[in-house]
């Protein structure tokens, strides 16, 4: 094929793209009356048993940089979602946890996102969305690599 015969429509980086930026909306849209966003779930998800990180190791975990990170955390702080205690063990970091007010929200938060997990997989059966899971966890483990 030349590059003059290009067509997005027959790869899947097309569709894995309009998918994370659909999804990103739909759940944005349905997460708003909680107080919640989609980019908030990485933090939600490594803080959700109790854990107590700092930024640094949010970043790493969410896979961001760190002044994205900030601001994150910042808007999460302002709605009352995180708190921040000082590290025992780093004068100069903080230790990152989730409020009450958060913990609360999260059960409502997972059903929100059971729901749209149902609906984006439609019309698909269990062993469908089985083997959909799998090759999808491959392409992820193939776009790791490519990252190192």
């Amino acid at each position: 094929m030349s590059d003059n015969e290009w067509d997005p429509l027959s790869h899947p980086g097309h569709y894995f793209s309009r998918i994370a930026r659909g999804l990103s909306r739909v759940g944005d849209a349905r997460l708003r009356d909680l107080g919640l966003a989609t980019a908030q779930l990485p933090i939600l998800t490594a803080l959700k048993d109790g854990a107590q990180l700092s930024q640094k190791q949010l970043a790493h975990w969410a896979k961001v940089e760190q002044p994205t990170m900030a601001q994150m955390l910042s808007r999460m702080e302002r709605d009352g979602l995180i708190q921040r205690t000082p590290d025992p063990n780093d004068g100069r970091s903080s230790l990152i946890s989730l409020t009450k007010t958060a913990l609360e929200r999260l059960p409502a938060g997972r059903a929100v996102l059971r729901q749209g997990n149902a609906d984006m997989t439609k019309g698909l059966t269990s062993e469908e969305i089985d083997t959909l899971i799998m090759l999808l966890r491959q392409v992820l483990a193939n776009i790791e690599v490519m990252e190192q």
